[in-house]
Order: C-alpha cells, then sequence, then structure tokens
C-alpha cells in the first residue's frame, strides 16, 4: 500500500507533464537530416543555467539548420529525481 502511494503521484506527473518546444528556424531551414543535442541544466527551478549550450557551434558552418528546444520524456523523469534538489534539464537540438 505505501508503494502505491509512493508511485502513483510519480505516474500521475509524469502522465500529467507536457513536452514542450521552441523552433527555431534559421535561414531556410535544414537541408540535411544532421542532429546534435545537447542538455541544458538549471537550478533554482530555471532561474541559473549550470552549462551553456552554444547552438552557433552546434551549427558548424551551416547556414540554414534549425534550433529545437524542448523537454521531453526523457528530461521530465530526470527532473522527477533531480527536482528535490531544485535542477532540471531541458534538451537543445540543431538538425542542419
Amino acid at each position: 500500500m505505501k508503494l502505491v502511494k509512493f508511485v502513483a503521484p510519480l505516474l500521475l506527473l509524469a502522465l500529467l507533464a507536457s513536452c514542450t518546444a521552441h523552433i527555431h528556424t534559421v535561414g531556410d531551414g535544414p537541408k540535411g537530416s544532421t542532429v546534435l543535442k545537447q542538455k541544458q541544466w538549471y537550478v533554482l527551478f530555471g532561474l541559473i543555467p549550470l552549462n551553456t549550450v552554444d547552438t552557433k557551434v552546434m551549427a558548424g558552418d551551416a547556414e540554414d539548420y534549425q534550433i529545437k528546444t524542448v523537454s521531453n520524456a526523457d528530461d521530465v523523469l530526470i527532473s522527477i529525481f533531480t527536482n528535490y534538489v531544485s535542477v532540471h534539464c531541458r534538451t537543445v537540438q540543431v538538425t542542419k
């Protein structure tokens, strides 16, 4: 019974968590299917970044690409455990 009281709220949070995305198109958008991903980490529930993700470095010499910042299922799963210490993450994806 104690396990159900612990697992049920976690499942509810996982089901209710939405996947959010911000998409920015640079130039004409991606010409190929090369995708680079990095995690962006925050502390104090998103107020202070712990690392820097440089999308210009990820894009390299490409002039046409797409930047997608998303909180997807694996980010939500990680944050379930790290939110107790006010740390959460999101995924930054560059498609060129």
